[in-house]
């Protein structure tokens, strides 16, 4: 018998979840195309506390890759409130896997990740297909049963589909962010306009 992936000094018995966090039914959900764009996310969410775990499980999904900034909190917020402390532990129950990847820097994500405590890459480069394999040999997941939550199509999105993970698109939780981050946000909408 396996056992649970547990996230150290976070999660406690009796914790309490943050109200709505699970979703209705998706409104786009696209795994199992034969000619699959690598632009195009298996899954479109508004944000990543709608994550419904019954989708993962049904998908094989065991293990999660998630960035953090404009997915988790806003690009400025440093440490996780109790929304990401609440989904962290709701899933670390239902024994997923999780990591952090992030194109951040060691001591942003490193500052995050104070107490999560979660198995963390700093300086990604996403898309880069190795940053994925990293996170995935952290964990001891394989690319049948990962799956990619980020905000970026160039770059969690596109990073996942390079290997053929399960990729989950949110929306970002901010319009704050770098300069060069906001262009690429010009061309996301455009692709987002075909693709949803």
């Amino acid at each position: 018998m396996n056992r649970p992936y547990m996230v150290p000094g976070t999660c406690r018995e009796g914790f309490q979840t943050v109200p709505g966090i699970r979703s209705s039914v998706p409104k786009i959900y696209t795994r199992g195309t034969t000619m699959k764009n690598r632009l195009k996310p298996d899954l479109f969410l508004n944000t990543v506390y709608e994550l419904d775990t019954g989708v993962l499980k049904r998908e094989g999904i065991e293990a999660i890759i998630v960035d953090i900034d404009n997915t988790l909190v806003s690009w400025d917020t440093k440490l996780p409130d109790e929304k990401v402390t609440g989904l962290v532990c709701r899933l670390a129950s239902e024994d997923f896997k999780i990591c952090i990847l992030s194109n951040n820097t060691k001591k942003r994500v490193e500052e995050f990740n104070k107490d999560l405590k979660l198995p963390a890459i700093h300086k990604a480069v996403k898309p880069s297909k190795m940053a994925f394999k990293r996170a995935m040999k952290l964990m001891d997941s394989k690319v049948k049963n990962t799956a990619v939550i980020g905000d970026q199509l160039f770059t969690d999105v596109l990073g996942g589909n390079r290997l053929g993970l399960f990729t989950i698109l949110v929306s970002p939780i901010s319009s704050k962010e770098f300069i060069w981050t906001r262009l690429v946000r010009l061309l996301e909408r455009l692709i987002l306009k075909k693709i949803k």
